[in-house]
């Protein structure tokens, strides 16, 4: 294995490499810049992506084929001992977008580990040793964008988020701003990341923003007006009962509780189109859609990307406000 510390060199090596040879398809996007609250978001459109290939099954199996399982070897970037390793995205839209995954099966679904949290930190220490900075998402649940059950988290390279964005528009990671309290319509629960810190502390931080999440959850499941089943009946010792994003940065973790996985939109004549679904990119600052119609109805009127973020969460003025910890 070569050192950690030559990851993103490593990481660019490979997905060059893996595109060559076919081992991925990466779907080119037309981007723009879109605010809420003053708040930058990038808009990717791809409509190639409606086209991506489905999950395939196991022979005689009902299940989808586990990609995490054994990796396909030319998307493996390198293992990260003792219990996890790197491989690539199969179908990125942003380049250099590659996984954590276990080595053995974990649910996605049940709580991170220390394990886990100190792997995906040693991936952000990598590229910030080398001046490059790194965003993390974890989905988790059936609100949150999660489509593989074998637990992974995900890294996007910060300049590869930033290509197609012209150099006249603003734009940077979401996360890092959320320090500063600035207004979001749905909660959150943010802590400031110090460069000394353990796994073990970082996996503190993580399950106390989870706990926040879950009484806030319940809180806004029994005020409800729609009665929204926010809180599943675990079948697990560690498995989470609410749907979250995580995302983290070497600057910054936060955790976002899911209500809604996305939101139909009407476009300008009044038909719905959509949903327009969100997975913890957005903690990032970046959504994606697959369709002209939503990419236009989403440029036009402003307003739609405040609707689509305020339905995905809880509203803030329900669980009081998003807290720092």
């Amino acid at each position: 294995m070569e050192s950690l510390k030559a990851l993103p060199r490593l990481v660019r090596r490979q997905f060059k490499a893996a595109q060559e040879a076919g081992d991925l398809t990466f779907y080119s996007t037309q981007v723009s810049i879109l605010r809420c609250n003053d708040l930058p978001f990038q808009l990717r459109f791809s409509p190639t992506l409606a086209n991506k290939p489905k999950a395939k099954k196991s022979e005689g199996n009902s299940k989808p084929v586990d990609p995490f399982e054994t990796p396909q070897k030319g998307l493996f970037i390198t293992n990260l001992e003792p219990s996890h390793y790197l491989v690539l995205n199969k179908f990125p839209v942003i380049p250099n977008h590659f996984i954590l995954a276990t080595t053995t099966f974990k649910e996605q679904t049940d709580l991170l580990e220390e394990a886990d949290i100190g792997a995906a930190y040693k991936c952000l220490d990598a590229y910030r040793q080398n001046g490059e900075e790194l965003f993390g998402f974890f989905n988790s649940g059936d609100f949150s964008g999660a489509s593989q059950a074998h637990r992974h988290i995900q890294f996007l390279p910060v300049e590869s988020m930033r290509s197609g964005i012209e150099p006249s528009e603003e734009w940077s990671v979401l996360a890092d701003s959320l320090l500063n309290q600035r207004d979001l319509p749905f909660t959150y629960f943010a802590s400031e990341i110090s460069r000394d810190a353990t796994p073990g502390q970082l996996h503190e931080l993580y399950v106390k923003m989870h706990q926040q999440a879950c009484l806030a959850s319940e809180k806004y499941q029994i005020s409800s007006p729609t009665g929204t089943p926010l809180i599943s009946k675990s079948t697990r010792d560690h498995e989470s009962p609410i749907s979250y994003n995580l995302g983290f940065t070497d600057r910054v973790m936060l955790l976002c509780p899911r209500v809604s996985e996305g939101l139909e939109i009407e476009n300008a004549d009044g038909k719905k189109i959509g949903p327009i679904a969100l997975n913890g990119t957005v903690l990032g600052g970046t959504l994606l859609v697959k369709s002209e119609g939503e990419w236009q109805t989403l440029q036009n009127d402003s307003s739609k990307l405040q609707h689509i973020l305020g339905a995905i969460g809880i509203p803030p003025a329900a669980s009081s406000h998003n807290e720092h910890l």
